[in-house]
């Protein structure tokens, strides 16, 4: 290890562990870190405009008789190839809630998905990222049973606060308790519960918690994920009187995690999970230091907001307030995913009593609201609802352009700078699973619906509506991944056209293989004009039609990609 990591990462461990590591400790850590770098290293591109990621759970569709992870390969090679470059495949491991994210092995594969030959499988046809829980593990998983028992290694590998520690300003994202008791041989004990009583926070306090979650960690690449998603991170770190969020000593960790993947695994990447308001989400750059991608989590309820009210006010401001990420960073754009639409990342975008008006319009279309606690309040966290859905109408209430909404709110997601991600739901556009929700009684059950190879076979047979969303998608996602403009790199410059339009343009090295995105935002044809000197004429090319960029015509909810070269 060059002498420069090495300073660097004793520097970390140093400022989380206030100095208090032994150097026998550090030094074990140092070796530990050492023998698991990859000998051979496979460097691959960070990205480009070809990468596009699906976000699915590894049995989103099952076959008699066969591993669900081989039944998602072989879909996913039938019907995504060419489109999709990257495979996120939600916690696929043994778990006792929540889809997944209430880990008991972190080790394990479940067996009702298949084993670790199928992850291997999977990673020969597309890169793949997974999940590591890094927050908490079940209350019926290994660690925990050695917790409750008082056994080594998972003795001290939970969160008990003391007495004296002060929770007055924990931030929450759930109403649940924050402290769930429970019985061990040594009596009775309070445990830190962020999301449920099923989902016990770790104690990265003990640097052993800390060295044993790197562990896992540096597995999975060693199984070939190349992409690692920090789930929950910003509640990793607990501090008495503190709101226990965004503590340093969680950005020290992310930055930690980073270090170790580029030296152990170069060319890997990390993507952090904090589902809050923008300015709190973008800190997970660091300095360059920490994630690699983070997503786009006010996306989602923005372009809702502009297609239910036909104004993309807030979404252009908000658009013209990014910055470029620095080099070696760049944002997840995505309008759904396995989660609720969060609407904590609005905070400091939109006025409240704009957000509580769509959140209200979106229950009229069958979403459900999960709220978290606030002071003494329950106010909204997320809505429970699948896109597709959520595009039921506008605010005046359900009408005949559902799927042109819907294309156009995937088509937006696609345009921006950053590496696109559907959810396998979103390729489809796959209603309400109503009758989900009622079984399980749990709001994310709606947007979490599973099927069968010949029921999906089935719904994508003749002229149904899903071929026609997926073939559309497919279509455009193909012409992306053809055009260096929306490579991540880019720039991304907002035009002001009128809140009635959304408009940017991706501005490649060269100008003329820049491309113009404008997009309709309501249900009556708008007619506008490009800027002077920005194009004389320009060929769209999603329906390959020629335009003068003086007199153009948008029909309700038409997107364009306009450039001026030809593409034949």
């Amino acid at each position: 290890m060059h002498i420069r990591l090495r300073t660097k990462l004793i520097n970390r461990l140093n400022r989380i562990y206030r100095k208090t590591l032994s150097e026998e400790w550090i030094e074990e850590f140092l070796q530990f870190v050492e023998e698991r770098k990859n000998p051979t290293p496979k460097q691959r591109p960070l990205w480009d405009e070809r990468k596009v990621v699906l976000i699915t759970y590894g049995d989103v569709v099952k076959q008699k008789g066969e591993a669900p992870l081989e039944t998602l390969r072989k879909f996913a090679n039938e019907h995504f190839r060419g489109c999709i470059s990257t495979i996120h495949i939600l916690p696929f491991f043994p778990y006792s809630s929540d889809d997944g994210f209430s880990v008991m092995d972190f080790y394990k594969i479940n067996p009702e998905l298949g084993d670790w030959s199928n992850i291997e499988a999977l990673e020969k046809d597309f890169l793949l990222m997974a999940d590591l829980v890094a927050n908490h593990a079940s209350s019926k998983g290994v660690w925990f049973k050695q917790f409750l028992n008082q056994e080594e290694p998972g003795k001290n590998y939970f969160f008990v606060p003391p007495e004296d520690f002060d929770t007055s300003k924990v931030i929450r994202p759930r109403s649940s308790p924050l402290l769930s008791t429970y019985d061990t041989v040594d009596g009775p004990k309070r445990v830190w519960t962020t999301f449920s009583a099923d989902q016990v926070d770790l104690n990265y306090a003990n640097p052993e918690v800390l060295k044993e979650m790197l562990n896992v960690f540096l597995f999975y690449l060693s199984k070939g994920i190349r992409v690692i998603r920090l789930d929950a991170i910003a509640f990793l770190w607990k501090a008495s009187g503190l709101e226990s969020m965004h503590e340093q000593e969680t950005h020290e960790i992310v930055s930690l995690f980073r270090e170790i993947m580029d030296y152990c695994y170069p060319g890997a990447l990390l993507l952090t999970e904090t589902n809050v308001p923008h300015r709190e989400n973008i800190t997970y750059f660091g300095l360059g230091d920490e994630a690699h991608l983070i997503y786009q989590f006010a996306l989602p309820p923005l372009i809702l907001h502009a297609l239910h009210t036909g104004n993309g006010g807030y979404l252009t401001r908000w658009a013209k307030e990014l910055n470029d990420p620095q080099k070696g960073m760049t944002y997840l754009n995505f309008t759904s995913s396995h989660d609720g639409i969060g609407v904590r990342p609005l905070e400091g975008v939109m006025p409240d009593d704009e957000k509580m008006k769509m959140v209200e319009k979106l229950k009229d279309f069958g979403a459900r609201v999960t709220t978290r606690q606030l002071g003494d309040k329950h106010v909204p966290y997320e809505i429970n609802v699948t896109f597709y859905d959520a595009l039921k109408g506008t605010k005046n209430g359900e009408d005949e352009f559902q799927n042109e909404r819907f294309l156009q709110s995937q088509t937006i997601m696609l345009s921006l700078q950053g590496v696109p991600a559907f959810y396998f739901l979103n390729l489809l556009g796959i209603e309400n699973d109503n009758e989900g929700l009622t079984r399980t009684g749990v709001n994310r059950s709606i947007n979490r619906r599973k099927f069968t190879n010949e029921e999906l076979k089935g719904m994508l047979k003749g002229n149904s509506r899903y071929k026609a969303i997926l073939k559309e998608l497919i279509h455009r996602t193909g012409i992306r991944r053809n055009l260096e403009a929306f490579s991540p790199n880019t720039q991304q410059l907002v035009l002001e056209l009128g809140d009635s339009v959304f408009a940017i343009l991706r501005k490649a090295d060269q100008m003329e293989k820049s491309v113009v995105c404008l997009f309709n935002l309501t249900a009556q044809t708008q007619q506008l004009s490009l800027p002077p000197g920005l194009m004389e004429f320009s060929r769209d090319l999603i329906t390959r039609t020629l335009h003068s960029t003086e007199e153009l015509e948008l029909k309700p909810y038409q997107s364009m990609w306009l450039i001026t070269r030809f593409i034949t």
